[in-house]
């Protein structure tokens, strides 16, 4: 199996450390952001895939869930401040936060059958397919509340460019982790 999270953390204190470390580096991205309406632009999603990748499907997903748990209780670990606890699930960002876990159980899926930095396309292609479910759950939940139009035109087209580019960002850095 790829994941050296599950190589070197075999006890559930080490796995509690590691999820406790990746919600930082989650939290950490989430200030590194772009301002957009009705989305903001973050470094969530490039996180959030290196989380999957690095951690393996199952660790990778847990860890973004605990973060996301700790946005429901009102910690300060997500991009903006103008929702916080249980309403940032109902908000604009619900589907794309929703979204998150799943992305980090795929690139880590895909990274444990191969796609890593050792093959540097397929880690690209991977982050692609995870920004790519996010983009689409997020997309459908905003076009609940804004209509599909404008949910595509101001939730999804204006992230594509940058999903490619973090997707690249992400694959180049599996592969200097992988040396």
């Amino acid at each position: 199996m790829f994941s050296p999270a599950i190589r070197l953390n075999n006890g559930v204190a080490m796995k509690a450390l590691t999820v406790l470390a990746g919600t930082g580096i989650l939290t950490a991205s989430s200030y590194i952001q772009v301002p957009f309406y009705p989305v903001p632009m973050t470094m969530q999603t490039l996180a959030v895939t290196l989380v999957g990748a690095v951690l393996g499907w199952r660790l990778g997903a847990a860890t973004v869930v605990a973060w996301l748990l700790a946005a429901a209780a009102g910690l300060p670990v997500l991009a903006g401040d103008h929702l916080t606890g249980p309403a940032v699930f109902i908000g604009p960002t619900a589907g794309y936060l929703l979204a998150f876990p799943l992305m980090a159980a795929l690139t880590g899926f895909l990274a444990e059958r191969g796609w890593t930095g050792k093959r540097p396309l397929l880690a690209f292609a991977s982050m692609v397919a995870g920004n790519g479910l996010c983009l689409v759950l997020g997309t459908a939940w905003l076009s609940v509340l804004v209509g599909p139009e404008k949910a595509i035109a101001l939730g999804m087209l204006p992230f594509l460019a940058g999903g490619l580019v973090k997707s690249a960002l992400a694959a180049a850095f599996l592969k200097a982790i992988g040396r």
